[in-house]
């Protein structure tokens, strides 16, 4: 039986190939096209399903030119939308596809699967019930510490990709503008030589410093601490600075704010000040 006409975002391993659910080769086995990163990695998966798909690139460098005419054969072909590894659409172009092919009126459904980033924080033992993603942080010193410090005080354990050959440098850089939080670092997921290696940031960067790992690599971060409560003179002398600016009302809700403190308490300390 063949695929309804539609968009098909499969994801697929990250390593081992038996991690590719039925589901997905079973889309994959009946797509009457395969939209892929690397037509020489997707045709290695096909062999490992036992089966031979046409296949059209579609990636960073072609996206613009080729996704009308990919749109425009979903309203009558299956077309099924895979990365190199992993979930379709997380630290790639695809987004857009399946934007564009909404706007479109193409039907797109989701062939849940691997996704590295998930995997990484699963295997990093710490907090996962608040995370953020950062994909690939700039290549640039200037543009990753700029990047680094709008993310510093989100209070959620962060994720991102990395390469072996800038790892260090990464490292160096997020304990300079975050601290030297928990981390880990998980590398080749789902592989033969998976490896997983946890410490303080700092820790790590000295690791890797002088010994650049190969294969895919996930850097995880744990939460900042908790912050340590204003103390008294701290409130007062906000409260001081702000009231030769403010009423005594609008000075309390500004400290309040900035100092994360209940403003009816701070009022009242305004108050006594005056």
């Amino acid at each position: 039986m063949s695929l309804p006409p539609g968009l098909y975002i499969v994801a697929t391993p990250i390593g081992n190939l038996s991690d590719l659910s039925p589901h997905a080769a079973k889309i994959l086995s009946e797509a009457d096209l395969i939209a892929v990163e690397d037509s020489r990695v997707t045709a290695k998966l096909l062999a490992h399903i036992g089966v031979k798909r046409p296949m059209t690139p579609y990636h960073d460098h072609n996206a613009d030119r080729v996704r009308p005419g990919l749109i425009g054969q979903m309203a009558e072909k299956a077309v099924a939308l895979v990365s190199d590894a992993g979930t379709p659409l997380i630290s790639d172009p695809g987004y857009k596809l399946v934007r564009d092919a909404r706007a479109a009126g193409v039907s797109i459904h989701t062939v849940a699967g691997p996704c590295a980033a998930i995997a990484a924080l699963t295997l990093a033992g710490l907090p996962t019930d608040r995370f953020l993603f950062l994909g690939f942080l700039p290549a640039k010193a200037g543009a990753r510490a700029t990047a680094i410090a709008e993310i510093a005080s989100v209070r959620a354990t962060l994720i991102l990709y990395e390469s072996g050959s800038r790892l260090a440098a990464t490292l160096a850089a997020l304990g300079e503008g975050l601290g030297d939080r928990d981390a880990a670092v998980a590398r080749e997921i789902s592989k033969k030589f998976e490896e997983t290696v946890t410490g303080t940031v700092a820790e790590l960067a000295d690791r890797y410093a002088d010994a650049p790992p190969k294969g895919e690599i996930v850097i995880v971060v744990g939460p900042p601490g908790e912050a340590e409560a204003a103390s008294d003179t701290d409130i007062d002398t906000a409260l001081r600075e702000a009231m030769t600016r403010l009423s005594a009302s609008r000075a309390a809700a500004e400290v309040a704010e900035t100092l994360g403190l209940p403003r009816r308490t701070v009022y009242e300390r305004a108050l006594a000040l005056k």
